[in-house]
């Protein structure tokens, strides 16, 4: 029999290929591994090699073993991660471009033929410019509420029982959105929504970027100051307004968005008990929701094109009043979408006289003002009646077809 064959190099012998040294194999005494039985020939065999004592037998790396449940998909962080990022921008992108088109059904009232005439003449730009006028409230509100709740329920995530399936949703939507994101939905609310309501962007903000009452100041003394100047600063603000709604007697609605939140702000933070995560959790995924849907009805059905009275007649004769939405206007005809249904067209040559009326849901319903700004305006629309004030509504806006 002849002796297993060795290769030789410059530096001495290689050893010939073996197999995995077993887990409870033991080291010799200088720290190198004994060859392992199926590797050496057998005693008397004519066979033996020896190992070379320069080559050591490598120790096999210990085994990963996953607790997992049975029939549990384990995520990794980072995937479970990106996952949470696609869907976030798939509900920021994808929910204006259904609104539009819902808005454009609506619009024609449900009617085939007058939908194509909106879509063929309401451009995409348009139609964005219109949705971003009219939603933008309701975009901002869903966005400072998932942050805020998300903000609240991540540092609360830490609590939760072991053997928890996952992080919340709202938490790890806040996880992964950066900071600029969430201030710019804020600055998008705050010059967006009405003043009446702005106050209720406190405890949002100080929810949404943790803004605990000890960060203020680590001495409890000057804490208090601070959160006393504050108060008085906004008391300030809002004095005229509280006195006014007393006065009026029935104004507690506004009593209360002016009080309330301010107070909430000073308690609002996490972390949250552990126990009542995981409910919380769920109930304000589907409050959130309901919300939004509640309040993305009247934005659906808000008209996309400005509400006009048409005075329509020969130029000597008796006239009438269109009213309704202007589709376009050509040469010939002026198309219009009429307020009660049914689209019009009236040539050009009888039109007579053509004003803009303001919709109901834009008229008034309190008579309580901040600082001259009245309180179902927003910061923008405030700002610009100070540049072009409200002119008198023409008596035809008053007195619909």
């Amino acid at each position: 029999m002849s002796a297993a064959p060795t290769a030789t190099g410059g530096d001495g012998p290689v050893p010939p290929p073996r197999t995995s040294v077993p887990v409870g194999a033991d080291p010799t005494i200088d720290g190198m591994a004994e060859a392992p039985a199926a590797d050496r020939p057998a005693a008397g065999s004519g066979n033996e090699v020896a190992w070379p004592a320069a080559v050591p037998v490598p120790e096999p790396a210990e085994p990963v073993v996953a607790d997992v449940e049975p029939g549990r998909v384990r995520w990794d962080p980072a995937e479970r991660r990106a996952r949470a990022s696609q869907s976030f921008w798939t509900a920021v992108v994808g929910v204006p471009a259904i609104f539009s088109v819902l808005r454009l059904g609506v619009e024609a009232g449900g009617e085939l033929q007058t939908t194509l005439l909106l879509v063929a003449n309401v451009g995409p730009v348009n139609l964005l410019a219109g949705f971003l006028t009219t939603a933008a409230r309701l975009l901002s509100t869903g966005l400072v509420a998932v942050f805020a709740l998300g903000a609240v329920l991540a540092v609360s995530a830490d609590r939760l029982p072991p053997g928890a399936r996952r992080r919340p949703l709202f938490a790890r939507w806040a996880d992964i959105t950066p900071a600029w994101v969430v201030l710019a939905s804020f600055l998008l609310a705050l010059i967006t929504w009405p003043l009446l309501y702005l106050p209720l962007l406190l405890p949002a903000f100080v929810a949404a970027f943790q803004l605990r009452p000890g960060r203020l100041h680590e001495r409890v003394v000057p804490r208090l100051l601070l959160i006393g100047v504050l108060l008085t600063g906004y008391g300030w603000l809002m004095l005229p307004t509280l006195r006014e709604a007393m006065q009026q007697g029935d104004e507690w609605l506004v009593l209360a968005l002016i009080v309330v939140p301010p107070l909430l702000a000073l308690f609002i933070a996490g972390p949250l008990p552990g126990m009542v995560i995981r409910p919380l959790a769920s109930v304000t995924e589907v409050a959130v929701l309901a919300t939004l849907v509640w309040a993305a009805v009247p934005v659906i059905s808000t008209p996309v094109l400005p509400l006009t009275v048409t005075t329509v007649g020969p130029e000597r004769g008796p006239t009438e009043d269109v009213r309704g939405h202007v589709v376009t206007t050509d040469d010939v005809n002026m198309v219009i979408l009429q307020e009660q249904g049914g689209v019009r067209y009236v040539p050009v040559g009888l039109v007579r006289a053509q004003v803009l009326c303001p919709s109901e849901e834009e008229l008034p319903r309190h008579q309580l003002r901040i600082h001259d700004f009245h309180v179902e305006d927003s910061l923008l629309e405030g700002m610009g009646r100070r540049v072009r004030p409200v002119h008198r509504i023409d008596a035809a806006c008053r007195a619909p077809a």
